[in-house]
């Protein structure tokens, strides 16, 4: 009995560093379409250089498994504490995120090799702790798996918003044409009010972010949410209406940041005289009217939901129809790279899970009897709880495994570099 214990635990442990081993060669496969010019560049200051990416994964590995393993370990290059953390205060200085893009030094061959010695050094040390020991590590092991995930989404906005500044916009990707697919009625779906439980029980065994937690109870009031997301169509009559020159539309906030920014379409739409183009990972194409509207602030989410006399859902009845779809549509595995057009198969709450994040009029605020992450990853998350809005449901570069019901992403409200889009919600009387 204690060997076939002793052979569960090993395999416990033998299939968490198989999976860490995976995700950093996903990393690592989504850079093979750059070349060595693609990796230094970042263009605007909520970007970073892919080069940067590979090397703060690996810095965050180095930093919380084996330093926590050996806290006598002496790291692969000292200087590279100082570039490649990303915002741990607590940690000591860090480089600022606007000047990650000056770094030419170290090489992009250099960054390649930290990453193959420290995912070597992570695999040897972890399956080398006696039992006990590395019952404490697994937990920051998990969350830097989850962590690099993360990172594999950013990886894959950030060069496209690289690529896009471009005057010749190259392509990341092959172009990939979707369709055709029939058109759609959409639909709306009452939702009752009542007590309903939100988030994770901070005693499950399966991974989720400290934010998703504690399971707590949540009062919604009916309401009813849209079958699909909103397409480009119904976004370009949004335009065509003149929705972008209507202050009655926008929050205060938002109308000055459209006029600041001159914001008269999502990001990376282009007028060619009477055509509308998309700038994607496969390099510029046609607009795809089917297509869910991508690429939106919270603040022109909020002004489209005015225009068709809706609002935005609340994370917490965004949770609840979530629940009632199995989670499949488009993550990044499918290598689709961009939102696809909905197949409108009957789903009670097309698209919901993949495809787009979509934005929610709730703040970005800890749950009851929140706790935040212990082993000096305080700052993981509670440090940003403030002035950003929650976005639900994943999208088509998300990685199937990394997404959950419960995930809670968050960006500010003017931010559009990210896959967001929109599902509306009405109230009921």
């Amino acid at each position: 009995m204690d060997l076939i214990k002793g052979q569960e635990r090993f395999s416990e442990r033998e299939a968490i560093v198989r999976r860490f081993e995976a995700v950093r060669r996903a990393t690592e496969d989504l850079c093979l379409p750059l070349t060595h010019e693609d990796f230094v560049i970042s263009v605007t200051e909520d970007t970073s250089p892919p080069k940067w990416h590979l090397a703060h994964t690996t810095w965050f590995f180095e930093n919380f498994v084996l330093k926590k393993i050996n806290p006598q370990y002496e790291p692969f290059r000292n200087e590279f504490h100082f570039l490649f953390n990303s915002y741990y205060k607590a940690l000591g200085y860090y480089l600022p995120k606007t000047k990650r893009g000056v770094l030419s030094r170290p090489t992009v061959h250099e960054v390649q090799e930290y990453r193959r010695a420290i995912t070597k050094e992570v695999m040897i040390q972890v399956m080398r702790l006696k039992e006990d020991k590395f019952q404490e590590v697994k937990e920051c092991l998990e969350l830097g798996i989850q962590h690099e995930q993360q990172h594999q989404e950013l990886l894959l906005m950030d060069i496209k918003r690289n690529f896009y500044e471009n005057p010749i916009r190259p392509k990341y990707h092959p172009d990939h044409s979707h369709g055709p697919y029939d058109s759609f009625e959409v639909r709306w779906h009452n939702i009752a009010s009542g007590l309903v439980k939100i988030g994770v029980d901070r005693n499950s065994r399966e991974f989720a972010f400290d934010n998703e937690k504690d399971l707590h109870n949540q009062w919604i009031e009916s309401c009813m949410l849209s079958s699909h997301l909103v397409t480009n169509d119904e976004y370009l009559s949004f335009i065509e209406d003149g929705g972008y020159d209507n202050p009655l539309l926008w929050l205060s906030d938002g109308w000055e940041t459209k006029e600041r920014e001159k914001w008269n379409a999502p990001l990376y739409w282009e007028r060619d005289g009477k055509s509308w183009w998309s700038f994607t990972l496969g390099g510029m194409m046609p607009l795809d009217l089917a297509a869910p509207v991508v690429h939106v602030s919270f603040y022109e989410a909020m002004a489209f939901a005015r225009w068709k006399g809706c609002r935005l859902p609340t994370e917490f009845e965004w949770e609840v129809a979530a629940r009632s779809e199995p989670s499949e549509c488009t993550f990044l595995e499918d290598g689709y790279f961009e939102p696809e057009p909905s197949r409108d198969d009957h789903e009670l709450y097309s698209q919901i899970h993949g495809s787009v994040w979509e934005w929610t009029h709730s703040a970005y605020l800890p749950y009851p009897r929140y706790e935040k992450f212990h082993h000096g990853l305080a700052e993981y998350n509670e440090k940003f709880m403030c002035n950003q809005f929650v976005l639900r449901g994943g999208s088509s570069i998300t990685p199937r495994s990394h997404y959950r019901v419960t995930y809670r992403n968050f960006y500010y409200p003017h931010m559009r570099w990210q896959y967001s889009g929109i599902r509306l919600a009405k109230d009921l009387a």
